[in-house]
């Protein structure tokens, strides 16, 4: 591990700062934070924290020695000085007096003390950086470190490797009494540059913010050289299935085990690679992937082991949802028995949370994380590689050792580290994945944002080029290249968007394009161009998505863009508006053939809407056919305004969110009688 430090680069953080009222320490706490929190090898999705106790101004001017240390809710990656709320030292110190101090008493206490009452909740860890004397105090969940100390014999390997420059600190949930002992220890040899907080991770102090910094890693270092010595061939290969079923194949089967009911659905990240492939295709995987979390932290993110799936031979997938089926439910029947043996102890007792694995290893395959949105699923997948990694090394030194399970159940329910995860109402289509074609622009586009905003996961589909790069990334959505007249291609973006979310749960069925011509002289080559992506491009769509849902097994929506041309066509568009009726009619018969696998199929009846399809050419032709102007064309409703794609969009949304309605058709167009349906 390389130090980070630059003195230009510190000197910038500085001198920016400066220019914010804040003084050159808070600045540089900044700084190697964001070095620390921006290596995953240190930290991972908001953990470890840092502090700095230095002087700022109260609301008089007064000077007032603080501690500034990280707050709940930030990521030392990206954090900013209002992600160090200050918080008044002395107060604080007086707390060491005391024999005991209750979580509440400990929160309300820091919060009384800070200088700025919006400011988040300052870290579970305050009150040990603020007993330590150090200036500058870092904390990380080094994999290496962790390693290293999660062994049998941990505490001698940390002091064959560190001797007298770290001191160990027995395990002890953060808090208080973790706070004193840490101080105890400390002070029982004040030359030591860091602490080993066995299962926990490490910290290291300084005068400067640079000391602090170099030493984290140094040391880490040292534990990464550790690991390099004496290693011991890991994870003797299984017999597994020769042809194995693809990610995108099982990951829907395992999206709807996980939600069992239907209702609590997930959303998945798939990872593989050699060193993860390496560990779930290992003999003894039963042993060593359920031990426990490699720090108590993990637990609220990952629960405390994974579940184990088989592994899925190609030949026969049925195979493998019911051994998949049987090892959920047996990963459910252990949680119940886990949360019934500890809540016993318990005075008041917990209310369980849910049984869902948050982890899966897939022999053969790779593994999936598990969670309520894509962010969610990430973090667990992120931190089962990082698990993935740290146990293949701890295996290849000794064995790897957990905290006991009481411990990890009183992590998993302490209310301090719950309330990170947040308790905010989820948006009403939540935990959905949508599929969106025609998605980088118009309506299309319009559509992918309306479904974000109502929090799905959203996948836009369009042809490859500029446009769906751009459109991806303006959305924060997954961008998946395209031909709907190509059946190939539909399959495999189905198949992306399987392997990036697990899924999906509802299509809006959007590509098409405007063919015009009079019927009786039209090249039948431009009728057949039309049907191929107007008809067919939706029925492609429609099969591929079916096929995600049967196997999902708790139904889906399709939606269509139809037309007005569909019901009530104009002159000159023949080639458009008869798909667009045979796509009205095919609309229709997946309601009829597949109500009874929970699938709702409805379209939306648009006219006259601004986009690719209708573009100022194609109005400027249109109004000409019907001899009024744009403008009159354009809002010739009863209502006598324009309709815009966000008003169609919101349209898609509400059909999907009707529950108990499908074969509907619902227009936008202002009002037309003459497209009115009967």
């Amino acid at each position: 591990m390389k130090s980070m430090w630059a003195d230009d680069e510190a000197k910038r953080y500085i001198e920016r700062y400066a220019q914010q009222g804040v003084n050159a320490d808070i600045a540089l706490r900044v700084y190697t934070s964001r070095l620390l929190g921006r290596d995953p090898a240190l930290v991972l999705h908001g953990g470890g924290n840092t502090s700095v106790k230095t002087q700022v101004n109260d609301a008089l001017g007064r000077p007032v020695d603080v501690l500034c240390v990280k707050g709940s809710g930030w990521d030392m990656a990206e954090i900013e000085p209002a992600g160090l709320p200050a918080v008044r030292l002395a107060p604080i110190l007086e707390l060491r007096k005391l024999a005991a101090l209750s979580d509440e008493d400990m929160v309300n206490v820091q919060r009384c003390n800070l200088l700025d009452s919006s400011a988040p909740n300052p870290s579970v860890e305050t009150l040990l950086h603020a007993f330590l004397p150090s200036t500058f105090i870092d904390h990380t969940h080094a994999i290496a470190v962790l390693a290293v100390s999660d062994q049998p014999d941990g505490a001698a390997l940390c002091d064959e490797l560190y001797g007298k420059r770290m001191a160990r600190v027995p395990y002890i949930m953060p808090g208080f009494l973790l706070a004193k002992k840490a101080a105890e220890v400390f002070e029982a040899d004040p030359s030591v540059e860091g602490l080993i907080l066995e299962k926990h991770g490490i910290f290291t102090f300084g005068a400067t913010a640079r000391e602090a910094y170099e030493r984290m890693i140094e040391h880490v270092s040292s534990a990464e050289a550790r690991l390099q010595k004496s290693r011991k061939p890991v994870f003797v290969p299984a017999s597994l299935p020769s042809l194995r079923a693809s990610p995108a194949e099982i990951a829907p089967i395992l999206r709807g085990l996980l939600a069992r009911d239907g209702k609590t659905r997930m959303i998945l990240e798939f990872r593989s690679n050699p060193a993860i492939l390496n560990y779930v295709n290992g003999r003894d995987l039963e042993r060593y992937s359920q031990v426990g979390v490699v720090t108590p932290d993990h637990t609220i993110r990952t629960k405390n082991w994974p579940v184990i799936l088989p592994a899925p031979d190609a030949a026969d997938v049925a195979a493998f949802r019911a051994g998949a089926a049987a090892a959920i439910e047996g990963f459910a029947a252990r949680y119940h028995a886990y949360f019934a043996r500890h809540n016993q102890r318990q005075d008041p007792p917990k209310v369980e949370l849910d049984a869902i694995p948050r982890v899966v290893l897939v022999p053969g395959v790779g593994l999936f994380g598990a969670g309520a949105s894509a962010s969610a699923a990430k973090i667990a997948a992120d931190i089962a590689e990082s698990t993935v990694q740290t146990i293949t090394d701890a295996e290849a030194i000794g064995q790897f050792q957990c905290a006991s399970e009481a411990d990890l159940f009183d992590m998993e329910y302490w209310s301090l580290e719950q309330a990170k995860l947040g308790k905010a109402k989820e948006a009403r289509l939540a935990r959905r994945v949508v599929v969106v074609t025609g998605g980088a622009s118009g309506i299309g586009r319009a559509t992918a944002q309306a479904f974000k905003q109502e929090g799905a996961e959203v996948a836009i589909l369009d042809l490859a080029g500029e446009g769906l790069t751009a459109a991806a990334k303006a959305l924060k959505c997954l961008g998946v290249p395209c031909d709907v007249t190509d059946a190939s291609a539909v399959k495999a973006a189905f198949a992306a968007v399987a392997r990036a979310f697990g899924g999906v749960d509802i299509v809006v069925s959007n590509a098409g394009r405007a063919w015009q011509g009079k019927i009786g002289t039209v090249d039948e080559q431009v009728l057949r161009d039309s049907f191929e992506l107007n008809f067919y491009g939706h029925q492609r769509v429609a099969q591929a998505a079916v096929e995600i849902f049967a196997k999902q097994g708790f139904g889906g929506v399709l939606l269509f863009n139809v037309s007005k041309q569909a019901v009530n066509p104009g002159p000159d568009f023949g080639p458009y508006g008869l798909p667009k009726a045979a796509t009205l009619s095919l609309m229709r018969q997946y309601a009829v053939d597949h109500g009874a696998q929970g699938i709702r199929s409805n379209a939306v009846n648009a006219d006259r809407i601004r986009s690719g399809l209708l573009t100022d050419t194609m109005i400027a032709s249109r109004s000409q056919a019907r001899g009024v102007s744009q403008q009159t064309y354009m809002s010739g409703n009863l209502l006598e305004k324009e309709v815009t794609a966000e008003d169609v969009a919101q349209a898609f949304v509400s059909l999907a969110l009707a529950d108990k309605t499908t074969g509907a058709i619902l227009t936008v167009d202002g009002g037309n009688i003459a497209a009115a349906l009967r």
